[in-house]
């Protein structure tokens, strides 16, 4: 079903509450014991010894050829974002990661868009890739910004030099160092953040039918994303054993080549967004911030095999991104990871939903 017929399924979903109401009958609590604190990324309980520390965000190369991917499933939060309007739309994985030294492997790696480089200032996260068009020069030259760039180990995988570049522990700890950056939050991003947590997150896991009355609910158990991202062919699934989506693209579940995990999320957003295309060779740049708040529906959350229309706005170059339920106020995430699909307006009502 494409998205601009999506709205008939909003006054359809009473059965589907039931039975996902009868599956959430005990809430998952969000407690832990110990030194912890609450992610501000995922509003999952980490270790207190994190709370200051700066998240990265590595670009991960998501051709084909690259796969499998290496720590892409430890990740607090993927981005998916395309790439370049050549080689049909491919796109890039984004990964933001808080507890980064946990993570034996990370990538492959690649260039930069400053899509990238806007988004990742929200977290306050160093970026780690490898180089990029010259349009990344501005953005990199921000105050707010630092980047670590090209590099990293090089492991040999059978496959050509540009596909072997990967992220090991300890170097982020070594590169930070040597760079002479923070690694905690910086006194800029402290001085000027909104709040603590990046998002607004329910204290326990809670059906959107249950915040929402039903109202401007609907079933939601797969997303497919082929229209908007055709080379990569992205798609979600809801898995009702995990209850949580799996990322497929190129047909297949995405797996992690080290531990075999599945690429899986607790929170799905969906973001409509323009983007400036910036020469012949498909650079461009997502239109990512000053959208103000309306009642266009210029989104989707997805939790729990249900779905809400969303808007979202973002004010300025590190504001956070925020998204708004129907009745004009901020939503809140279930505790978990989350992925965000940048979807290009042009191709906004292909998507599918059912």
């Amino acid at each position: 079903m494409k998205v601009k017929n999506l709205a008939k399924k909003f006054l359809c979903i009473a059965s589907a509450v039931a039975m996902a109401a009868a599956l959430m009958a005990e809430p998952i609590q969000v407690q832990a014991a110990g030194e912890v604190y609450t992610s501000e990324l995922t509003g999952l309980p980490i270790s207190a010894s994190l709370k200051d520390q700066r998240p990265i965000a590595v670009m991960v190369d998501n051709e084909k050829v690259a796969l499998k991917h290496f720590g892409t499933a430890e990740a607090d939060i993927v981005y998916e974002i395309m790439n370049s309007t050549a080689n049909d739309r491919i796109t890039r994985l984004m990964c933001i990661y808080k507890d980064y030294n946990s993570v034996p492997t990370i990538g492959s790696i690649r260039s930069i868009r400053p899509t990238n480089v806007i988004l990742a200032g929200e977290y306050n996260a160093i970026c780690v890739h490898d180089g990029g068009p010259y349009y990344i020069n501005e953005w990199l030259a921000k105050p707010w910004s630092d980047n670590l760039s090209a590099g990293f180990a090089r492991i040999p995988n059978g496959k050509k030099r540009e596909f072997t570049e990967y992220v090991t522990t300890g170097e982020v700890n070594n590169r930070i160092a040597a760079a002479g950056y923070s690694k905690n939050y910086t006194p800029l991003y402290l001085s000027t953040r909104e709040r603590e947590s990046h998002f607004l997150f329910n204290p326990v896991e809670t059906l959107l039918s249950t915040t929402y009355g039903g109202v401007g609910v609907a079933s939601a158990t797969q997303i497919n994303l082929t229209p908007a991202f055709p080379h990569n062919k992205s798609m979600l699934k809801y898995n009702a054993n995990t209850m949580t989506y799996d990322y497929y693209e190129y047909g297949s579940l995405h797996t992690d080549g080290e531990d075999g995990q599945a690429l899986t999320f607790k929170n799905v957003i969906l973001q409509e967004t323009s983007f400036s295309q910036l020469d012949a060779h498909g650079y461009l740049i997502y239109n990512a911030i000053g959208y103000m708040p309306s009642t266009t529906e210029t989104g989707y959350y997805f939790t729990d095999g249900q779905v809400i229309p969303i808007t979202w706005y973002k004010n300025g170059e590190t504001a956070i991104t925020k998204y708004y339920d129907y009745t004009g106020q901020e939503i809140k995430l279930n505790p978990g990871k989350t992925y965000i699909g940048l979807i290009p307006s042009d191709a906004w009502t292909a998507i599918g939903i059912g």
